[in-house]
């Protein structure tokens, strides 16, 4: 009776995050789906079939199509706008690893009690809006602003910068906020580091630079690639930072699904738009996981 109780307790514990992956992301995943393979139509919402009666299931299943992907394909707009996210994104996780990574690692070698300090650091940003903290970069950044005023007092520039409106505010914009998401995976797999293997290999000859690079980063490796794909699949998407500092004229799929969505109201096109972004970012991180877990079974 005990070993069936623990069973089935074992079980519901094992269920509770698949209910949830359901709850919260197959059945919006569908949802979205079916939208995409709908047609655009002046109603409430925008789309048919809506399935609302039952017993017209069967025949708004016909109706159903794959034209908004092939719109999407045809249309050099989204394709540009896929390739410019991408390399924005690549960019800006790139710059955060490069910032992100001597901040984690001047953190994990801190002493004990000032540890905790150091990371409620990092995560105070968070206490913020989101918003409040982009608006102030704009603040920060344009011409009359403080960086400008700042490096005109010391004189650095003769005349302002123009930052604001350009790919360097977004990659700014995107590295401060984001950069928590890098440092903290990091730190935590160089905290949890034996520092002993340092201390052999200083006793076998090792140089410190050496130590380091045959050491220290290859352990710290699963907090780098934590930290880059909790950057880089947020920033593909980004909306917020590329519209407030990146201006009208940059090109992002998030931008570009946001006017489909709210200015064109076609929400098959703009659904269609997200299901292919969600399928460039899960499909590869499901591929390079399964290769990762094969190469762990085989060592």
């Amino acid at each position: 009776m005990a070993a069936a109780r623990t069973s089935l307790f074992k079980r519901v514990v094992i269920a509770v995050p698949y209910l949830w992956l359901a709850a919260l992301f197959l059945v919006p995943f569908l949802i979205v789906f079916k939208i995409s393979v709908s047609n655009i139509a002046t109603a409430i919402p925008p789309y048919t079939p809506t399935f609302g009666d039952p017993s017209t299931w069967l025949e708004s299943l016909g109706q159903l199509t794959l034209d908004n992907y092939r719109w999407i394909v045809d249309d050099a707009l989204y394709i540009n706008a896929y390739v410019s996210s991408l390399i924005i994104a690549g960019i800006s996780t790139f710059l955060a690893l490069l910032i992100g990574y001597p901040l984690a690692y001047g953190m994990a070698r801190a002493p004990l009690g000032l540890r905790p300090l150091l990371v409620m650091l990092v995560i105070l940003p968070f206490w913020t809006s989101f918003l409040i903290r982009v608006y102030a970069w704009i603040g920060i950044l344009k011409p009359e602003g403080l960086l400008n005023q700042f490096l005109l007092f010391l004189g650095v520039i003769d005349t302002p910068l123009i930052i604001t409106n350009t790919h360097t505010a977004i990659y700014i914009g995107i590295v401060y906020s984001y950069l928590p998401f890098m440092v903290l995976p990091i730190y935590a797999s160089l905290e949890k580091m034996d520092d002993t293997l340092l201390e052999a290999a200083a006793d076998l000859g090792s140089t410190p630079a050496r130590a380091f690079w045959r050491i220290t980063f290859p352990l710290s490796l699963p907090g780098v690639l934590a930290g880059c794909f909790l950057v880089f699949i947020p920033a593909v998407g980004e909306f917020v930072i590329p519209d407030l500092l990146g201006g009208s004229r940059t090109l992002m799929i998030g931008k570009t699904l946001w006017l489909e969505f709210f200015n064109n109201r076609d929400w098959p096109v703009s659904s269609a738009v997200a299901i292919v972004l969600l399928l460039l970012l899960v499909v590869p991180i499901m591929i390079f996981q399964r290769v990762q877990a094969r190469q762990e079974n085989a060592a």
